[in-house]
């Protein structure tokens, strides 16, 4: 499964901690974040993805997070 989500990380060093923080926790195959893009889009590909799940933890790190439609 693939999830797209827009959230407003928008350096380097936050996105490498979010990033780290969702492999640490989470089953991924890839996961990566473009800061350059203006939705700042997280894209998560993992066998089971609990999309909420996602949404919640990512705002528990401190950032804007929801679906990309």
């Amino acid at each position: 499964m693939i999830g797209i989500f827009r959230t407003n990380i928008n350096t380097l060093q936050d996105k490498d901690k979010v990033i780290d923080e969702i492999r640490a926790n989470f089953s991924v195959v890839a996961c990566s974040v473009d800061i350059d893009d203006c939705d700042r889009v997280l894209r998560i590909v993992s066998p089971q993805l609990g999309e909420e799940a996602i949404i919640a933890f990512v705002k528990r790190l401190g950032y804007h997070c929801d679906l990309l439609d």
